[in-house]
């Protein structure tokens, strides 16, 4: 069984113009509900969106939503856990939302989230990383982390090359090493019991998501990028991607960084003063500085010095580890956001980042945050920012008030404990 979506008829389409979005005051939205705890969320989240776009813009403006399906309830109506009407949709439609899906047990798709990145090209995984006053932290100074996450989305460990011990792939490719490759073949300590994964860093993926981050960074008044990479050990592919992040920084935006390679350079040549006072020139005149640091003194540095980090920019596996750490640090995975985007093709999914919590379904307890603040990340990728602007307002209030759910309410002293959709309204009460 296949399934086909009929655009709702008050909707337009978005589109793209020139690498730029053309949003209608009607757009079309494609959403996936999600599994487990994604009908709970999504209820709530959309409430919480159609109430700050109908009072952001008194009317003017609404979302279109069409449910598109993936996931158990996809499998369950076609057969399939992707179907690809819903890849259709995403294409057509441009910019989606959904809520956690749960990855099939057992071959097939390794993982939905990571198809949808691949087969779209969603070559940023996009992760802001804030904190809201009142919410629980295990650290000190929450209030010092407002970093900007730019993980790549389709190469490194997401690219999925593996061969499994003991099969007849592994073991060719074993054989294949030893052959060409014989000085590598001997780095393997046990041959014989040893799976293989590959590592691919292009420079052209480098590329796209670097100028992605520097343009974010420069739009957004941000002070500083950082490429975070284990480059020192890994160096043709993390120490690549450095080499090739500082490349595009000063061929494309020369005019607008400064960067710790041209730091050095100057150092090398007329010492460190001179290069201290180009750098201090540098940044009083607005420029973007542009360093890099290995990624596991990074993880412990935005613990000890949050400050120092503003824009990241890193390779798949660092960015995972980042972005969750860093979520910890202001409440948890419940509340961090996440956006997967191609910038030149303007196709984009924003979505919750925790999983189904298949244990919690229906039972209208858990946090919407994830999923609604992921539909924050939407509104201001389309442009609208007053939406967006209220969003984050209403969950200043509303944590100020002590309003929260269970997973807040348990590691807080006079919290004043709500249900999902009970939370959803305290919101809306605050916009």
């Amino acid at each position: 069984m296949s399934t086909t979506f009929t655009p709702p008829a008050d909707g337009a389409k978005i589109t793209i113009t020139n690498g730029l979005l053309n949003v209608p005051d009607n757009p079309i939205i494609p959403f996936i509900e999600g599994d487990g705890i994604g009908a709970d969320v999504w209820r709530a989240s959309q409430r919480v969106m159609d109430a700050a776009v109908a009072k952001a813009y008194q009317g003017r403006r609404h979302i279109a939503w069409m449910e598109v399906y993936a996931g158990e309830k996809a499998n369950t109506l076609t057969g399939s856990w992707l179907p690809d009407a819903t890849l259709d949709a995403c294409r057509e439609f441009l910019v989606a939302i959904k809520g956690p899906l749960t990855t099939p047990v057992g071959g097939g798709i390794r993982s939905l989230n990571v198809a949808l990145r691949q087969i779209l090209d969603l070559y940023v995984c996009l992760r802001p990383v804030r904190w809201f006053k009142g919410v629980p932290s295990p650290v000190k100074r929450p209030d010092l982390v407002d970093m900007v996450i730019f993980r790549e989305n389709t190469e490194d460990i997401y690219a999925g090359l593996e061969f499994e011990q003991g099969t007849p792939e592994n073991q060719r490719f074993l054989t294949m090493m030893a052959e060409s490759f014989p000085d590598l073949y001997k780095k393997i300590r046990f041959p014989g019991t040893t799976g293989i994964g590959i590592k691919p860093v292009s420079q052209e993926g480098t590329a796209r998501l670097v100028r992605a981050a520097i343009r974010y960074a420069l739009t957004n008044g941000r002070k500083s990028l950082t490429f975070v990479h284990k480059g020192n050990i890994m160096k043709f592919t993390e120490g690549a991607f450095r080499n090739w992040g500082y490349e595009v920084a000063e061929k494309e935006f020369g005019d607008q960084c400064y960067t710790w390679e041209q730091f050095d350079r100057t150092a090398a040549a007329h010492g460190s003063k001179a290069a201290n006072d180009e750098q201090t020139a540098a940044l009083a005149a607005g420029k973007l500085l542009v360093k890099d640091s290995i990624a596991d003194i990074t993880l412990q540095q935005v613990l000890t010095r949050p400050t120092e980090f503003d824009v990241i920019a890193t390779l798949n596996l660092n960015g995972d580890y980042l972005s969750d750490a860093l979520a910890a640090q202001v409440g948890g995975i419940g509340i961090a956001p996440g956006g997967n985007i191609n910038y030149d093709t303007g196709h984009a999914i924003f979505e919750a980042t925790h999983g189904t919590a298949p244990k919690y379904a229906n039972q209208d307890k858990v946090n919407p945050g994830s999923l609604l603040l992921s539909g924050e990340m939407m509104f201001r990728y389309l442009g609208w920012t007053e939406a967006a602007d209220m969003i984050l307002n209403a969950m200043d209030r509303t944590f100020a008030d002590r309003i929260v759910t269970y997973d807040f309410a348990r590691m807080m002293d006079d919290a004043h404990e709500v249900k999902c959709s009970e939370f959803g309204s305290a919101l809306i009460e605050r916009l």
